[in-house]
């Protein structure tokens, strides 16, 4: 273990293409403390005290590199060039169709499983005090996207207890570009059980509904007066079950919320408070769009500490562009390059 500006760095293994893998650990002056690797640029932990004091790490994941290497689930990771579905998986930018990876029934998830963001060693370009700052270069054609793109992605850990990221990216072509980060949280922590006693506020009074397959219809239509609310805070579990064909397609919620005035500034899109332990999270985006995944396919498997996961042990609020916007051109665009760097902040805050 070594210290670099106040931020450890250990040991965590040595990635098939021969590259080592560290732990950067960021710790703040309350006890709480995010572990982040460079490999898939993965929030690996993040300790919180609750109000009488006690840290749990309140994120599912693993305690070794293969684990991360098989990770079904995504924990912890940073995903892109693009997360979550585009129908098909093929696009068109300028008139050209780009053919992508067909990994999801007949559609494409998170860019590509094998080669996608959240399983490359990124560098690290930049440690301070507080943060560390991952980038990775991605050439033209690269999983079928075009552009030679320029990536980065900044972990900070303030005092106000909040684990800010920051994401940039360059291209020297148009290109498709919508990323997010997939950590699940249990605020109770890691080893708790099922999230659905966690009580949601979501700050969207509009969702994108989706057909078999969870791809988006291009629809936008109001939450109000169906089980997808959470416009009021409540608990993941009341409605999740309910007779509603938007939760049976998706075996719980998955779906993107739209956010309530968004434009491109920072603002509170979601809360999350844990009635057990008090931990309540806030989380505050720059983008228009917010998946909320309750974790219903999180498959049986063993986790961190040698924790036994199962469906609905962790819940993820990602931060992104609308599913499918490629696709949609009533959608906010996810096309950048020359003219359009994208730049995109979101923040997870302990209160």
């Amino acid at each position: 273990m070594v210290m670099i500006m106040g931020i450890t760095k250990e040991f965590f293994g040595t990635a098939k293409d021969g590259r080592e893998v560290y732990v950067f650990s960021l710790e703040n002056a309350n006890g709480m403390k995010a572990n982040v690797l460079n490999f898939g640029a993965i929030l690996k932990n993040l300790y919180v005290p609750d109000n009488k004091g006690n840290v749990a790490d309140v994120v599912l994941g693993f305690d070794d590199l293969e684990g991360y290497y098989k990770n079904y689930s995504f924990f912890g990771t940073t995903i892109g060039p693009s997360a979550n579905r585009i129908g098909n998986a093929k696009f068109q930018i300028n008139g050209k169709t780009y053919q992508i990876d067909v990994n999801d029934g007949p559609n494409n998830l998170h860019s590509h499983l094998e080669l996608g963001y959240h399983k490359r060693v990124w560098d690290v370009t930049e440690i301070n005090d507080n943060s560390v700052t991952f980038s990775l270069e991605a050439p033209d054609g690269d999983m079928g996207f075009p552009g030679n793109k320029k990536i980065s992605i900044t972990y900070e850990l303030s005092d106000d207890n909040a684990l800010k990221l920051t994401y940039h990216a360059v291209s020297d072509a148009d290109t498709l570009i919508n990323m997010t980060n997939h950590t699940y949280f249990n605020l109770s922590g890691h080893q708790a059980g099922k999230t659905e006693d966690h009580i949601v506020t979501i700050h969207a009074s509009n969702y994108t509904p989706v057909v078999s397959g969870a791809i988006t219809t291009g629809e936008i239509i109001p939450v109000a007066g169906t089980p997808m609310d959470f416009t009021s805070p409540k608990p993941i579990g009341q409605d999740i079950r309910a007779d509603y064909e938007q939760l049976k397609l998706a075996s719980g919620y998955d779906h993107n919320y739209v956010v309530d005035g968004a434009d491109g500034t920072l603002r509170e899109i979601a809360e999350v408070e844990d009635p057990k332990s008090g931990r309540k999270m806030k989380t505050f985006s720059t983008l228009p769009g917010v998946q909320f995944y309750a974790g219903n396919c999180i498959g049986e498997e063993i986790g961190k500490e040698g924790v036994p996961y199962g469906p609905r042990v962790g819940m993820c609020l990602e931060t992104q562009y609308f599913p499918d916007s490629i696709n949609k051109p009533q959608f906010p665009s996810v096309v950048f390059g020359p003219g359009r760097d994208y730049h995109a902040i979101t923040v997870y805050q302990f209160v």
